[in-house]
């Protein structure tokens, strides 16, 4: 049981964090700090951590945060002592590095900022850079095996490029973060490119056209092999399962995936050709250890806001895509569950950041479901009622909520049990709403 005096310094330690350095994820614009000087400086301060553990790269416009959990759950399964590490946390901040599933503890959160706060290092590294260093130290202090990496936005000049993994993974690329990344598909991917290394293999989801020649160039360029999981689909068959999710069947097998979301069957092609790879790279992964990994990510990561499901009367389902290709899957999907649900109707509890491309995500949404608009808590949040502005110019009308719970609450209200209840648009609604029900 922790102390009082523990939880009241680890308050003190998230306040610093969250107060006296810029979060991306709240503010926006102004917390983005491109460039590695800042991640190599604090880096050799605490003596290069990340030279202590194995590593492998994630990262990608959609789908880095799931690959990234399943890849944790098959090492994991396999027997290592897993690191992760992701963003945004959607509830606690501890959610943003785990070891085998198992957040940090508050006092390792404590000890390292205090140590921080102690340093003597002049710059003023962002939340993300300071945060990325805690999870790289306490992987070395727990003797990780290996540690899975998200990339936190892009990826040349992201913090995290700072390590030199086993391998690297990149999903997809997508339209998302435009003013820092290019406002084309091959500019963004170009970005993205930036964590291929020279002599480190490299697995990419999904790259067609242009946005493939990219990453054929930059694999050229630094002299690294590079796999398109597209060229050759490791599922032998894949098929929903009426419990939720996905059947599959691969060489390593059958099993189930629990994440549902239409777009988890791209991200398990990508894994599935990451674990031929790390096979490749020495590092040992059985079949039943990709079977299990993949069937109980929830359960050994902690993985949440992947297209689920919190009730079933009414159907009620939380996702945290929240650009164009995650809303346009989210979208599909929820025509086909409608249409499958005759005489249900659909109801939409929706908010966006500030900074979302929201012209071009609006006509994405369905004009017959009935929405709830809302904001997240935070900063960054673009507000309820300029939503609503923005959505009568798209055609489309809704009712204004002051925050995500109350817009739930009046949604649930005039379900029957047959509707369809979809909480999304950032991944902000969603940890709001999570927080809200516990």
């Amino acid at each position: 049981m922790e102390s009082e005096k523990t939880t009241d310094r680890y308050q003190e330690a998230l306040d610093f964090l969250f107060s006296q350095l810029p979060m991306f994820s709240r503010v926006g614009a102004a917390a983005y700090k491109p460039g590695l000087d800042t991640s190599l400086a604090i880096d050799t301060y605490f003596d290069h951590p990340h030279r202590r553990f194995k590593s492998i790269h994630v990262g990608g416009t959609n789908g880095k945060g799931s690959t990234s959990h399943m890849l944790a759950a098959i090492l994991q399964a396999q027997g290592y002592k897993v690191g992760l590490y992701t963003s945004p946390h959607l509830v606690d901040f501890r959610e943003r590095m785990r070891v085998d599933g198992e957040m940090i503890p508050r006092e390792k959160v404590v000890k390292f900022v205090e140590k921080w706060k102690g340093c003597d290092y002049e710059g003023h590294p962002s939340f993300f850079e300071l945060t990325m260093m805690m999870a790289f130290n306490w992987f070395a202090e727990e003797n990780v095996d290996y540690a899975v990496i998200e990339v936190g936005m892009g990826g040349r000049l992201d913090s995290t490029n700072i390590i030199t993994p086993e391998m690297c993974v990149i999903t997809n690329i997508s339209n998302d973060h435009t003013q820092f990344l290019g406002d084309t598909l091959p500019k963004i991917a170009v970005e993205k490119a930036g964590i291929m290394k020279s002599g480190i293999p490299a697995v990419v989801g999904e790259a067609e056209g242009e946005i493939r020649e990219v990453f054929e160039k930059r694999s050229r360029e630094v002299g690294c092999h590079v796999v398109f999981a597209e060229d050759t689909p490791r599922l032998l068959s894949i098929s929903e399962d009426p419990e939720g999710g996905w059947r599959c069947t691969s060489a390593e097998g059958s099993y189930s995936s629990p994440l549902a979301g239409d777009y988890q069957k791209r991200n398990l092609e990508t894994v599935l050709h990451a674990v031929d790879t790390m096979r490749e790279c020495g590092i040992e992964v059985s079949d039943s250890s990709v079977r299990e990994g993949i069937a109980n990510v929830e359960r050994l990561t902690g993985l949440k806001g992947r297209w689920a499901v919190l009730s079933h009367s009414p159907l009620t389902i939380a996702d945290t895509g929240h650009n164009i290709a995650g809303i346009t899957y989210n979208m599909g999907q929820l025509r086909r569950l409608r249409d499958s649900r005759h005489g249900s109707r659909l109801r939409i509890v929706i908010g966006f950041v500030a900074d979302k491309a929201i012209d071009k995500i609006l006509p994405l949404l369905p004009a017959d479901a009935e929405y709830y608009i809302t904001n997240a808590q935070i900063p960054r949040a673009l507000p309820g009622e300029k939503l609503k502005g923005r959505f009568i110019e798209a055609g489309l009308d809704g009712t204004v909520y002051p925050c995500v719970k109350d817009a739930y609450d009046a949604a649930l209200k005039a379900s029957s049990p047959d509707d369809i209840l979809f909480i999304g648009g950032s991944t902000f609604i969603v940890a709001d709403l999570l927080a809200a029900l516990g």
